[in-house]
């Protein structure tokens, strides 16, 4: 079956970096966009970033833009987010997922990882 597995959160202060891996097995990675997404407390789950199979193209939602970098090697079967700047409100539980392209943002697919949490505190 599919599996996405995250890793790569935890603590950091504000204004302090991250990065996040998204390690896929049970499908075959390099057909598939894929992308990130992330929920905080009492909030709906959002769209982070996203990126072709190919790694021609990459989304990100505004509020990210010039602070993350979505990456992929096709060959490892991971997705990476590098995350920089990061700030408290940014706080959640990311996930990584396929990723559906063509709408006004990228959705998710079918396929969800558990999540890994990311907090933002001093």
């Amino acid at each position: 079956q599919v599996q996405l597995v995250e890793s790569g959160g935890g603590l950091v202060k504000p204004g302090g970096s991250l990065r996040l891996s998204c390690s896929a097995s049970g499908l075959t990675f390099s057909h598939y966009a894929m992308g990130w997404f992330r929920q905080a407390p009492g909030k709906e789950r959002e769209f982070v970033a996203a990126i072709s199979w190919s790694s021609a193209d990459l989304y990100y939602a505004d509020s990210v833009k010039g602070r993350f970098t979505i990456s992929r090697d096709n060959a490892k079967n991971t997705m990476y987010l590098q995350m920089n700047s990061l700030a408290p409100e940014e706080t959640a539980v990311y996930y990584c997922a396929d990723a559906v392209i063509g709408g006004p943002i990228p959705r998710a697919g079918p396929f969800w990882g558990h999540g890994t949490q990311v907090t933002v505190s001093s």
